[in-house]
């Protein structure tokens, strides 16, 4: 098992930031959302016809690895559905330059559920999924919204029927929105399961406050020991999500703090 932070938990680093940090504090990748203005991962300078290679070979003196590149590309979204799969088609041609073996897409865009046409979404991860198939590269759909409802998510998969999908496991919306225990979401989910997001809150008042690894209520250790029993060997990333809530911790304290927890229990 390895572990990776989300670029989503410093909004105000630079590239050199984040290599430097990921690779004092031990970690193996980064997951990229975005870097410092540019959500957009395509147009990040460091990804460009210019800049690719050099940012390769840096990467790999270092030791480090992209695991993801996590777009938004909302595959419900009707009104603007020809933009998401073109977002979803450069992310998918960036990942292959990249050697980067995952795209995350979102078939609902909140992290409560919300009303989705199901067959509108899986019509499309249908699409991406042959360009994916096509450049090595594999799209993860994520336990976000009424996805997170993993029987739900089941009968997505189930659907679309591709080798060139899977499953990003964000263990927090899960718990957190549907009740649904570990055991019964890795069931369900166990044999897509590619890549897994890690956050911990609690509830105050009926408002979710995020908190440090282990500080909440979230069932994170049990739910790497699940993943370690069963011998998963991929990436579990830090969703540390200061760029839309800028009152959390610093990401050096959070970051160092996840690492530190995560090795105690790997």
């Amino acid at each position: 098992m390895k572990i990776s932070f989300s670029t989503l938990g410093c909004p105000g680093w630079s590239w050199e930031d984040m290599l430097s940090t990921a690779k004092d504090i031990g970690f193996d990748g980064i997951e990229i959302r975005g870097i410092g203005n540019e959500l957009y991962v395509p147009k990040v300078k460091h990804f460009s016809n210019d800049n690719i290679e050099l940012t390769k070979k840096k990467l790999t003196k270092i030791g480090l690895e992209i695991p993801c590149l996590t777009s938004a590309c909302f595959l419900f979204d009707k009104a603007n559905i020809d933009k998401h799969i073109k977002e979803g088609i450069e992310y998918i041609e960036l990942a292959q330059k990249l050697g980067v073996p995952y795209v995350r897409v979102l078939g609902d865009a909140q992290p409560q559920s919300s009303e989705i046409d199901i067959d509108f979404v899986a019509e499309n991860l249908k699409k991406l999924a042959t360009e994916a198939k096509g450049k090595g590269v594999k799209l993860l759909i994520e336990t976000n919204g009424v996805f997170a409802d993993s029987k739900v998510m089941k009968a997505l998969l189930d659907t679309v029927n591709s080798d060139s999908v899977g499953v990003l496991w964000d263990v927090h919306h899960p718990v957190r929105f549907f009740n649904e225990s570990l055991e019964y979401t890795y069931s369900n989910l166990k044999e897509y399961i590619c890549f897994v997001h890690i956050k911990d809150s609690t509830v105050v008042d009926g408002t979710i406050k995020y908190k440090m690894t282990g500080y909440g209520d979230i069932p994170v250790k049990a739910a790497v020991e699940l993943l370690k029993e069963n011998d998963y060997k991929g990436y579990v990333s830090l969703e540390w999500v200061k760029r839309w809530c800028l009152d959390l911790e610093e990401p050096g304290i959070v970051f160092a703090h996840f690492a530190g927890y995560m090795k105690s229990i790997i």
